[in-house]
Protein backbone atom coordinates (compact mmCIF):
# COMPACT_ATOMS: atom_id res chain seq x y z
CA UNK A 1 0.00 0.00 0.00
CA UNK A 2 1.48 3.24 -1.14
CA UNK A 3 0.50 6.55 0.65
CA UNK A 4 -0.05 9.84 -1.19
CA UNK A 5 1.47 13.54 -0.07
CA UNK A 6 -1.76 14.93 1.04
CA UNK A 7 -2.22 18.73 1.31
CA UNK A 8 -1.31 20.42 4.81
CA UNK A 9 0.33 21.60 7.61
CA UNK A 10 2.37 19.04 9.71
CA UNK A 11 2.42 19.30 13.58
CA UNK A 12 5.67 21.32 13.39
CA UNK A 13 5.29 24.07 10.87
CA UNK A 14 2.02 24.76 13.06
CA UNK A 15 3.86 25.17 16.03
CA UNK A 16 6.36 27.10 14.58
CA UNK A 17 3.56 29.70 13.59
CA UNK A 18 2.00 29.64 16.89
CA UNK A 19 5.58 30.24 18.58
CA UNK A 20 6.21 32.84 16.18
CA UNK A 21 2.85 34.60 16.56
CA UNK A 22 3.17 33.81 20.92
CA UNK A 23 6.77 36.22 20.17
CA UNK A 24 4.86 38.98 18.16
CA UNK A 25 2.39 39.24 20.65
CA UNK A 26 4.62 39.87 23.58
CA UNK A 27 6.79 42.05 21.74
CA UNK A 28 3.18 44.26 21.19
CA UNK A 29 2.21 43.70 24.51
CA UNK A 30 5.07 45.11 25.78
CA UNK A 31 5.37 48.13 23.37
CA UNK A 32 1.69 49.09 24.33
CA UNK A 33 1.56 48.93 27.62
CA UNK A 34 2.56 52.17 28.47
CA UNK A 35 0.65 53.94 25.72
CA UNK A 36 -2.40 52.75 27.67
CA UNK A 37 -1.39 53.77 31.44
CA UNK A 38 -0.68 57.03 29.99
CA UNK A 39 -4.37 56.98 28.37
CA UNK A 40 -5.39 55.91 31.09
CA UNK A 41 -3.60 59.21 33.29
CA UNK A 42 -5.39 61.48 30.80
CA UNK A 43 -8.58 60.16 31.19
CA UNK A 44 -8.80 60.37 34.52
CA UNK A 45 -7.48 63.94 34.40
CA UNK A 46 -9.93 64.90 31.76
CA UNK A 47 -12.71 63.26 33.83
CA UNK A 48 -11.43 65.54 36.81
CA UNK A 49 -10.89 68.62 35.29
CA UNK A 50 -14.82 68.25 33.88
CA UNK A 51 -16.04 67.43 37.55
CA UNK A 52 -14.16 70.49 38.88
CA UNK A 53 -15.78 72.63 36.44
CA UNK A 54 -19.05 71.87 37.11
CA UNK A 55 -17.94 71.76 41.12
CA UNK A 56 -17.38 75.31 41.00
CA UNK A 57 -20.69 76.25 38.57
CA UNK A 58 -22.64 74.64 41.36
CA UNK A 59 -20.84 76.44 44.14
CA UNK A 60 -21.23 79.43 42.47
CA UNK A 61 -25.35 79.01 42.41
CA UNK A 62 -25.46 77.20 45.92
CA UNK A 63 -22.52 79.24 47.65
CA UNK A 64 -20.95 75.85 48.57
CA UNK A 65 -19.84 72.41 47.19
CA UNK A 66 -22.09 69.40 47.25
CA UNK A 67 -21.62 67.70 50.69
CA UNK A 68 -19.63 63.96 50.79
CA UNK A 69 -23.44 62.24 51.15
CA UNK A 70 -24.69 64.30 48.09
CA UNK A 71 -22.05 63.09 45.92
CA UNK A 72 -21.21 64.01 42.87
CA UNK A 73 -25.06 62.72 41.72
CA UNK A 74 -25.98 66.64 43.12
CA UNK A 75 -24.00 67.37 39.56
CA UNK A 76 -26.50 65.03 37.51
CA UNK A 77 -30.41 65.94 39.64
CA UNK A 78 -31.57 68.30 41.56
CA UNK A 79 -31.32 67.21 45.64
CA UNK A 80 -34.00 68.47 48.16
CA UNK A 81 -31.48 70.19 49.77
CA UNK A 82 -30.58 73.20 47.24
CA UNK A 83 -30.45 76.62 48.56
CA UNK A 84 -31.63 78.18 44.92
CA UNK A 85 -33.19 75.41 43.10
CA UNK A 86 -33.99 77.95 40.67
CA UNK A 87 -31.04 78.36 39.06
CA UNK A 88 -30.40 74.45 38.95
CA UNK A 89 -29.75 73.88 34.89
CA UNK A 90 -32.30 72.08 33.64
CA UNK A 91 -29.80 68.82 32.02
CA UNK A 92 -27.53 69.51 35.82
CA UNK A 93 -24.31 70.40 35.31
CA UNK A 94 -23.00 67.32 33.75
CA UNK A 95 -24.80 64.75 31.59
CA UNK A 96 -23.80 61.80 33.83
CA UNK A 97 -20.74 61.09 36.67
CA UNK A 98 -17.91 59.43 34.93
CA UNK A 99 -16.25 56.55 35.99
CA UNK A 100 -12.69 56.27 36.30
CA UNK A 101 -10.41 53.92 33.13
CA UNK A 102 -11.23 50.75 35.24
CA UNK A 103 -15.59 51.50 35.15
CA UNK A 104 -15.77 52.49 38.77
CA UNK A 105 -17.29 55.96 39.67
CA UNK A 106 -14.42 58.51 41.17
CA UNK A 107 -14.52 59.15 45.17
CA UNK A 108 -16.05 62.43 46.11
CA UNK A 109 -14.90 64.13 49.90
CA UNK A 110 -15.95 67.62 50.96
CA UNK A 111 -13.96 69.00 52.60
CA UNK A 112 -11.33 67.68 50.75
CA UNK A 113 -8.56 65.38 52.67
CA UNK A 114 -5.60 65.98 50.42
CA UNK A 115 -6.87 68.73 49.14
CA UNK A 116 -8.25 72.36 50.43
CA UNK A 117 -11.59 72.44 48.89
CA UNK A 118 -12.74 68.55 48.25
CA UNK A 119 -11.31 65.54 47.10
CA UNK A 120 -12.11 63.78 43.61
CA UNK A 121 -10.82 60.86 42.96
CA UNK A 122 -10.21 56.94 42.19
CA UNK A 123 -8.28 53.89 43.59
CA UNK A 124 -6.74 52.69 40.46
CA UNK A 125 -7.19 49.27 39.03
CA UNK A 126 -6.73 47.13 42.20
CA UNK A 127 -10.14 49.27 43.51
CA UNK A 128 -7.58 49.58 46.92
CA UNK A 129 -6.37 52.60 48.46
CA UNK A 130 -2.65 53.16 48.02
CA UNK A 131 -0.91 51.08 45.23
CA UNK A 132 1.79 52.19 42.50
CA UNK A 133 1.35 52.12 38.56
CA UNK A 134 -1.91 51.11 37.52
CA UNK A 135 -3.01 50.60 40.93
CA UNK A 136 -1.86 54.09 42.39
CA UNK A 137 -4.67 56.38 43.58
CA UNK A 138 -4.99 59.77 41.29
CA UNK A 139 -6.82 62.47 42.20
CA UNK A 140 -7.26 66.30 42.44
CA UNK A 141 -4.57 66.89 44.89
CA UNK A 142 -1.81 65.49 41.94
CA UNK A 143 -2.46 68.74 39.91
CA UNK A 144 -2.58 71.03 42.81
CA UNK A 145 1.29 70.45 44.19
Amino acid sequence: MILKNRPGFTLIELMAVIVILGILATIVAINVSPFLQRANLEKMRADISQVEKALELYKFNEMRYPTTEQGLEALVKPHLELKRPYLYPENGYINSVPTDPWGQEYFYLSPGEKAKRYDIYSLGADGLEGGVGDNADIGNWISQN
